[in-house]
């Protein structure tokens, strides 16, 4: 499964780590050492992921981030940050983030995870015309789209794994952990909030009014449920 990487690292020695393991596995790399070029080269080489270090310089990661998600919900962004609270990694996910990774951290699991990301976003054989249907909202997992109302709604690869669970199974209550498994696996870093806030962008996406909900429902003590609406 080769894949075209763009590496955002200010730090040229690790960078060129990252760099020699995608290449390692198959994968094209390009590094940049700032914001603003990670900015700049993703918009002329449209990646297929971005490996994204938090704090760069010129233009930071969340910047970056939140630049990139707005022009394209498609990109698969892996961000990397010495910062490990809570909130961080909330913030980064809200922006569009698709997982995040705490330094300092091994090569291997940094390509674990990139290999994990790749897989879900690429679907491939056998499924090609599955459309899933929970009322207006239709869910096509080998074209990544979802719509509502006929209208098309744009998700990240993290909220579309979540949705995609969901409508496999309409009614069906999923707790925080069952669905943490269609985002990000089971990585010591990511925590069961990190649904809560996938939760609440989709609802901003598929929802008449995200404050009262009548698609992805809350089951209080439980998760959370897709229904028809």
């Amino acid at each position: 499964m080769c894949a075209h990487v763009l590496v955002a690292e200010d730090d040229t020695k690790q960078a060129e780590v990252i760099r020699r393991y995608l290449e390692r596995e198959g994968h094209t790399a390009v590094v940049v050492h700032d914001g603003r070029a990670a900015i700049d080269q993703a918009r002329r080489l449209r990646p297929d992921l971005l490996v994204l270090d938090l704090m760069m310089p010129v233009v930071d990661g969340l910047d970056v981030c939140r630049v990139l998600r707005r022009e394209s919900e498609e990109l698969v962004v892996l961000m990397l940050t010495a910062r490990s609270s809570e909130e961080d990694l909330l913030l980064g996910l809200d922006l569009g983030a698709d997982d995040y990774l705490t330094k300092p951290y091994s090569p291997r699991e940094l390509m674990a995870r990139i290999r994990t990301l790749l897989r879900r976003t690429r679907r491939t054989g056998g499924a090609d015309d599955l459309v899933l249907r929970v009322g207006d909202l239709t869910v096509e997992p080998a074209r990544h789209q979802v719509r509502v109302g006929g209208r098309e709604v744009e998700c990240t690869p993290g909220e579309f794994g979540i949705l995609a669970a969901m409508a496999e199974q309409p009614d069906r209550v999923f707790t925080r952990r069952q669905l943490l498994a269609h985002t990000h696996g089971s990585s010591p870093y990511i925590t069961e909030r990190t649904v809560d806030v996938h939760v609440l962008n989709l609802r901003k996406k598929i929802e008449p009014d995200p404050r009262r909900p009548v698609r992805l429902m809350t089951v209080f003590g439980i998760g959370y449920k897709l229904t028809g609406g």
